[in-house]
């Protein structure tokens, strides 16, 4: 049987970007999303099992950060999800078993403390099961990076890129379209580590002028217009440098306003522009 396309890094991400900007009740009426949930169940069922939980609650964990605009941007989404998935179900466990909250067992995760257990369930001596009179697990090396990477989103990054997409909407792209295409760019930007492979890598896409429903051409200026213009000669110009690094670096959206053909191009490429002369820029 063959697997299905968001088992992949690639298809859940665009899967992601789907669910989340098709609107109000997407999770709840595409079938894609129900059958990506009883996957997660699946894929993680024997996870949940092994820390006393069930099914159901990895899937709610991995529901939850599937939401997450950091894990769509992610290098891999899957594996931002399965990490914490399973630190979620560690504390979920140790929250359980001290009868504490869940936020309460991540802060005291680098402590020694037993499970809550009555004095009558056991009728050895108490040095025989005391944590003080035993050697225990060392939960310190248990730290939490999904917080970091998922809630401790880089402030410079994504507000560049919110600046972005507040460009091409005041430029005539709808907000979904905009937000939508721009951090599909910007996840490839994140994976391939620099604008000219991005720039490569996504010329030759053809989910993206898919997702924004504009013709290759427009998709090209897309392009040019957010990672620059790759050509040698204009590496070091305002338009080789392209807008989210221009942003990146200290300019605002009035400098950008003022490139009149950066504004141009922008404009001309959106899905709803309609030329007043045959062709477009």
């Amino acid at each position: 049987m063959n697997n299905p396309i968001y088992a992949t890094a690639e298809g859940l991400r665009l899967l992601l970007l789907d669910l989340a900007y098709a609107g109000q009740g997407a999770w709840e009426n595409d079938p894609d999303a129900a059958e990506l949930m009883a996957y997660a169940m699946d894929k993680y069922g024997a996870l949940a099992h092994k820390y006393g939980l069930e099914p159901t609650d990895a899937a709610t964990y991995a529901f939850e950060i599937m939401n997450a605009r950091a894990t769509r941007l992610a290098e891999d989404p899957w594996a931002v999800i399965t990490h914490a998935v399973h630190l979620s179900l560690v504390y979920e466990s140790r929250a359980r078993g001290l009868l504490c909250s869940t936020q309460q067992a991540r802060h005291s995760s680098g402590s020694n403390y037993h499970d809550a257990e009555r004095f009558s369930e056991r009728d050895d001596e108490l040095a025989n099961y005391h944590p003080a009179f035993q050697i225990e697990d060392d939960f310190s090396a248990i730290d939490d990076p999904a917080q970091e990477s998922i809630e401790d989103e880089p402030t410079n990054a994504y507000f560049a890129l919110d600046l972005a997409i507040q460009f091409f909407v005041e430029l005539g792209w709808s907000h979904r379209t905009a937000r939508l295409g721009l951090e599909y760019i910007a996840a490839r930007l994140i994976r391939t580590g620099t604008r000219l492979s991005a720039f490569e890598s996504l010329r030759r896409d053809g989910n993206g002028p898919a997702l924004l429903d504009v013709d290759h051409r427009s998709w090209l200026a897309v392009l040019r217009g957010v990672l620059g213009n790759q050509h040698r000669d204009r590496s070091h110009t305002s338009e080789g440098r392209g807008i989210l690094l221009r942003l990146m670096s200290g300019e605002g959206l009035d400098e950008l306003f003022e490139d009149v053909a950066l504004a141009r191009l922008i404009e001309h490429s959106a899905p709803e522009y309609t030329p007043a002369s045959p062709g477009r820029v």
